[in-house]
């Protein structure tokens, strides 16, 4: 049986080996991993090789970049050479653009942040964001983002459904973090949803970290989330 790859459980561990053995212990059940900027000087591109070539899994490497365009490019061009499958860059219009023609003909989507799932409002005043509600600044962001090239967008779920419902989201991806199981501590996320209620909300992928990683059994906690998302509360929003 082939795992259901809108779950992405990312390995935020603070090295290869440990992400090795997670990624060991949950098996067959996980076919698709995010590795984050976080085990970057810990192999993670050793591990994201690893993965991909011996072990079959589907690589999202979370890296965030922003920088002027040349930089952007060039990280960009010097990446897409790992067969990654999905890359992260943050979602100003110049970023996406510089990311895009470093990918070339590679594989590797490029999806742009819109605003981080562990920001609020107040997070946004604080970092002198124009005001204004912060759904609406994270569609704007996301129509901006796919206007500019990328292939789709990171988000909250609690934005998805606003940015599958814009014309500039046809045929792309959105791919939810801040998604935690009923019951799961919220952690430092603060714009959540369940795995299911994500799905039901026009997301395409579900990341799912702490919740899994942390459990008593990881492999038993991804099969969770998954038999959710496979669950008839994945197709219309729970109530």
């Amino acid at each position: 049986m082939t795992a259901d790859d809108r779950l992405i459980v990312a390995l935020d561990v603070p090295n290869a080996l440990q992400g090795l053995a997670l990624a060991e212990e949950i098996g067959a059940a996980v076919s698709f991993y995010k590795i984050g900027l976080g085990m970057l000087t810990g192999g993670g591109l050793a591990l994201a090789n690893e993965l991909k070539s011996e072990h079959g899994k589907r690589i999202f490497l979370d890296m965030k970049l922003f920088d002027i365009g040349a930089t952007v490019e060039a990280a960009v061009r010097g990446l897409a050479q790992f067969d990654l499958d999905f890359l992260t860059v943050h979602g100003d219009p110049h970023v996406v653009r510089a990311a895009k023609e470093g990918a070339g003909d590679s594989a590797m989507k490029i999806l742009a942040v819109t605003v981080l799932t562990s920001l609020d409002r107040a997070d946004l005043d604080a970092g002198m964001i124009e005001a204004g509600d912060l759904p609406q600044i994270v569609t704007e962001r996301a129509a901006r983002a796919l206007s500019a090239g990328a292939d789709g967008v990171i988000c909250s779920p609690q934005e998805a459904g606003l940015i599958r419902a814009l014309p500039e989201a046809e045929g792309r991806l959105i791919v939810t973090p801040g998604v935690r199981p009923v019951g799961a501590q919220m952690g430092d996320q603060k714009r959540v949803m369940t795995p299911a209620q994500a799905i039901a909300a026009g997301a395409d992928h579900v990341v799912v970290g702490r919740p899994v990683w942390t459990a008593g059994s990881p492999r038993e906690a991804a099969e969770a989330i998954l038999r959710e998302l496979a669950s008839p509360q994945a197709v219309s929003p729970n109530l």
